[in-house]
């Protein structure tokens, strides 16, 4: 099985302190035929603190410099570890939607190969992982997830991202940490017409592996949303691990592999200077 994980992050994102060159020995001795780093980099705080008076949630800042410095790192070592494995220079994208400007500066950088679209955050809101969601009713749990799929839905269509990450990323907070389950069934049809927008503009969806290490219990999103973007015509899938560590690297993307087969995939994709490279599963 030909393996890959194209979400992952090093010490150059804030939840993490996994060694770079740790990290690509890792995904050297896994034998991934593809290996993305990928690190944060919030367009709503790509600025320094003082840029955003206003700015309540979520205290860290400067991800501009994050970027610049993860980027500038992945350059230089794809050319070290030229021949030893296919290494790729990425970014997850985390709310372009919330300032457009830093979003179309990030994704002109040519020296990137691949671009996740994330969406972590609302709008006034704070970040998915940090809320309290205690202090929510039911139906404000689902105004939450109504709120995020149409932020997706924004995300899509301005569309200039190569993968959309962890499409049900929010669930792994509402199930893991609060304990809450719901059925997202009722946003189908806007999580249809936002694949369909991936579609049209040529981009693909991401298999995240992270939920079945982190106890969720599957990948997100899961077969039925795998299974429907290809069943409306979706060719375009990615794995990626989402590891934090140098130990989770790699970590059941076999799994991942197995989900896109049983969705109906034959091969999976990675990027290379921005275009699609697809390689069989088996």
């Amino acid at each position: 099985m030909n393996l890959i994980d194209c979400h992952t992050h090093t010490q150059f994102s804030v939840d993490s302190e996994a060694d770079i060159n740790e990290c690509i020995k890792r995904a050297c001795s896994l034998g991934l035929a593809a290996y993305a780093i990928t690190d944060h980099c919030e367009c709503n705080r790509w600025y320094s603190e003082e840029h955003y008076p206003d700015e309540t949630t979520y205290q860290y800042f400067d991800f501009g410099k994050d970027f610049e410095n993860s980027v500038s790192a992945v350059t230089k070592l794809k050319e070290e570890y030229a021949g030893k494995i296919e290494l790729i220079c990425g970014t997850e994208l985390g709310q372009a939607t919330h300032d457009y400007e830093v979003a179309e500066r990030v994704v002109s950088d040519s020296r990137l190969d691949f671009v996740l679209g994330s969406m972590h955050q609302l709008p006034k809101t704070e970040d998915f992982c940090f809320i309290d969601y205690s202090e929510y009713t039911l139906e404000g749990i689902y105004g939450l997830a109504e709120r995020y799929f149409a932020e997706i839905y924004k995300l899509c269509k301005w569309g200039k991202f190569d993968v959309l990450a962890h499409l049900t990323y929010f669930m792994r907070y509402l199930k893991c940490k609060a304990g809450i389950d719901i059925d997202i069934s009722r946003f189908d049809g806007i999580i249809a017409e936002s694949f369909k927008l991936l579609i049209q503009n040529g981009k693909g969806i991401e298999i995240n592996t992270s939920g079945i290490r982190q106890g969720f219990g599957a990948t997100f999103p899961d077969l039925k949303y795998v299974k429907m973007y290809r069943e409306l015509g979706g060719e375009i899938v990615s794995v990626g691990s989402d590891s934090h560590t140098v130990n989770d690297i790699g970590a059941n993307v076999a799994d991942g592999a197995e989900l896109a087969k049983a969705a109906g995939f034959r091969y999976l994709a990675y990027f290379r200077q921005r275009k699609p490279q697809f390689i069989n599963i088996d």
